[in-house]
């Protein structure tokens, strides 16, 4: 029997303890494990930074939720980037990324992979055309798509992208990190690795740094677990423990971030100072078509543009008092935050700047008529 999403996110990867019964995997909180004879091991465990079995029950569950064979779990998101990025490509390979990707990963390609060789395109992953030109059959390595992405919100069209890239010999990464296996699953589009900043969504409480990257491809399981233990930037028990404990309640969560966003989106769109609206739900964003093919819903997250410019945008995220001004995003409180000058001031001046009236919201899960009342506020 094929158990449903919300099932597999309380119990895949998550056996009752076998010593004491207890329903909720133990905190491995260990280094090392007592072996039976030389190369006598319990269960394959002889160093922690190789395994844990609080990482693995982690491990085993995001696998079954974005519909993976092998899961790999990292101690950020930035850290699963790296792994990737580093895994499956070789100085003299080239790389494609959103023009509007999240600033670290930008920085990462940009100011980290590009002097150890690694070079890219930055391209709008919503423009098929643009998207196949970058493309350069035989050189380029992997396809890097956020969908939605940071901060525009903008829509790949996942299967369209995967039939380019395996035509030109070349892999398919999505963040998933926005989507959250809840709502999108980008391996039934053809995608070969999906990656999560788990410290978001997955972790949904604002208390822990995470990362994972899942696939189904065999080699590049091989490759990521090599890389994985070498480079050793795995979550420590405690950190797994904190995303399993999250991914409990991600479908319920998720129901309610979504429909707090669209209530936002409301009012938003009756306000003379928005210019533009930018969430996949509206029928007005570009993206909604596609997006109605691959997302169950669209999400938590809402970018608008101000009247005014930089300086009104700031304003008004200095005026919100019930979203918090702050970085990051998912958890079960709203924030606000102004990414020209915070999440993404990295990549200023650069292809991906973004525009600085923007206006980022990560709509949380509290009373939906106290966020209006908050945005109303703020907005003047």
């Amino acid at each position: 029997m094929h158990e449903g999403f919300e099932t597999r996110a309380i119990h895949a990867g998550q056996d009752a303890d076998p010593t004491t019964g207890a329903v909720v995997p133990p905190i491995y909180q260990v280094s090392t494990y007592r072996q039976d004879a030389v190369g006598e091991m319990r269960g394959g465990h002889d160093y922690a930074r190789t395994v844990n079995p609080t990482r693995t029950a982690l491990e085993a569950c995001l696998a079954s939720l974005e519909g993976a064979s092998h899961g790999f779990a990292f101690a950020s998101g930035m850290a699963a980037t790296d792994t990737v990025l580093r895994a499956l490509c070789r100085p003299g390979d080239h790389v494609v990324i959103p023009d509007d990707a999240y600033g670290g990963t930008f920085r990462l390609v940009d100011k980290v992979l590009a002097p150890w060789g690694l070079t890219h395109t930055p391209v709008s992953v919503a423009d098929l055309a643009a998207v196949a030109a970058a493309i350069r059959p035989g050189t380029t390595r992997l396809v890097w798509i956020e969908t939605p992405t940071n901060p525009m919100l903008r829509i790949a069209d996942l299967t369209a992208i995967a039939q380019l890239c395996h035509d030109a010999g070349a892999l398919l990464c999505v963040d998933n990190t926005f989507a959250t296996p809840y709502l999108q699953q980008p391996m039934e589009h053809g995608a070969d690795v999906v990656v999560h900043s788990t410290t978001k969504y997955l972790g949904g409480h604002s208390d822990v740094v995470g990362g994972a990257a899942l696939t189904s491809d065999e080699e590049i399981a091989q490759r990521l677990s090599m890389h994985q233990n070498s480079m050793g930037a795995i979550a420590g028990p405690f950190d797994a423990w904190l995303v399993l404990r999250g991914v409990r309640t991600l479908a319920v969560r998720m129901e309610r971030h979504c429909d707090n966003a669209e209530a936002i989106c409301e009012v938003l769109g009756s306000h003379p100072r928005v210019l533009e609206i930018r969430y996949p739900g509206l029928p007005t964003h570009p993206g909604h078509d596609v997006a109605m093919k691959q997302m169950r819903r669209f999400g938590g997250m809402v970018s608008f543009r101000v009247e005014g410019g930089r300086r009104a945008a700031i304003e008004l995220c200095n005026a919100a008092r019930l979203f918090t001004l702050g970085e990051s995003l998912g958890g079960v409180e709203s924030l606000i935050e102004h990414p020209a000058a915070m999440t993404h001031q990295s990549v200023e001046g650069s292809a991906l700047e973004v525009p600085d009236d923007l206006v980022r919201l990560s709509v949380g899960i509290e009373s939906v008529d106290d966020l209006c009342d908050d945005l109303r506020g703020a907005l003047g």
